[in-house]
């Protein structure tokens, strides 16, 4: 999907997720990845959730969790872009996020029912921003990005850990 963006709009370190997106419309590519990381996550056994394939690695459920949260700074991001804010958003610490999601004390059920509903809301969020929004560019963890970057990092980070989960967890 990079070649849909200019360099300008996103830091490098975010091409990996970027270039994993799953169509190149935005809003396609959420509802597509919606349901296979739904359809992924079911195929899970339940006993795995609480399952790290090493010490100090997060655990399946804690992955989701991620996903989750990474989900709503993005799309909180895209808003106050389109916003067109111009306030620089500070970074997040995924590592002190993890501990403190309580993910491990989740069903499968509850991680998907959260996850269905922020990929709802992303998806609605989406649907409402125009082309000229799209384009805007705001700055977070001290770097340019612009809406419809976020957008594309959105399903490229979920495709990014469905694939980390399928070669290190099952």
């Amino acid at each position: 999907m990079q070649s849909y963006l200019t360099p300008e709009e996103y830091n490098p370190y975010y091409g990996t997720f970027i270039d994993k997106a799953e169509a190149p419309n935005i809003i396609d590519g959420l509802q597509q990845s919606k349901q296979g990381f739904l359809d992924f996550v079911n195929t899970i056994p339940d006993e795995k959730l609480t399952y790290a394939y090493a010490e100090g690695k997060w655990t399946i459920a804690e992955v989701l969790q991620h996903i989750i949260d990474t989900e709503r700074v993005f799309a909180y991001r895209a808003l106050r872009f389109a916003r067109n804010d111009k306030s620089p958003l500070m970074g997040f610490d995924q590592d002190e996020y993890v501990p403190n999601s309580n993910a491990n004390n989740y069903t499968k059920k509850e991680l998907l029912d959260d996850f269905k509903a922020v990929r709802n809301s992303s998806i609605t969020l989406f649907k409402s921003f125009t082309d000229d929004m799209l384009i805007k560019i705001g700055e977070a963890s001290g770097s340019p990005m612009s809406v419809r970057a976020s957008g594309y990092i959105l399903s490229g980070h979920q495709r990014h850990h469905v694939e980390v989960i399928e070669e290190r967890y099952l």
